[in-house]
């Protein structure tokens, strides 16, 4: 008996697809431990706290260490910024960032260019983590509100 082509080419193109309807019938949890390397967020922050992940990600976490737990050159800025640190209020750390620490190899992020809103929203993350309501891995953002004006 010979299989005609046009049913062996129906049968070659259904088999992918019928596994891809399975997979996207998976439930969460199984995609999670099918891809290890991309982990669910642990965290949903607001848009501010969120975009100071990324801006702290792409700034400031060569030197202060992912999720600025720290390296053996720049501090923990989850120690610093929590009570009873060397960064006890927002206006201190705003400060520090806008005038760096030159003798200490950290540059002067106002005269680089980072903008104001930015600094303020890297703090937003920063006191989170110190605060312990923000956990170390990739953050998901809230929605944003549609009854509020995106900045």
């Amino acid at each position: 008996m010979r299989i005609s082509s046009t049913s062996w080419f129906a049968r070659v193109v259904a088999f992918p697809l019928v596994l891809l309807g399975l997979a996207a019938g998976a439930s969460p949890a199984q995609a999670q431990a099918a891809d290890p390397y991309h982990p669910a967020a642990r965290d949903t922050l607001s848009v501010e706290a969120y975009q100071g992940w990324k801006q702290f990600e792409l700034n400031c976490s060569r030197c202060h260490g992912e999720y600025a737990v720290g390296t053996s050159f720049a501090p923990a800025l989850v120690v610093s910024l929590r009570n009873g640190g060397t960064i006890p209020t927002k206006e201190i750390f705003i400060q520090t960032v806008c005038a760096g620490r030159p003798e200490k190899g950290m540059p002067s992020w106002c005269a680089l260019g980072l903008e104001m809103d930015k600094i303020n929203n890297i703090y937003a993350y920063v006191k989170g983590r110190a605060d312990g309501k923000i956990h170390a891995g990739r953050p998901a953002a809230k929605a944003a509100d549609p009854g509020k004006p995106q900045s």
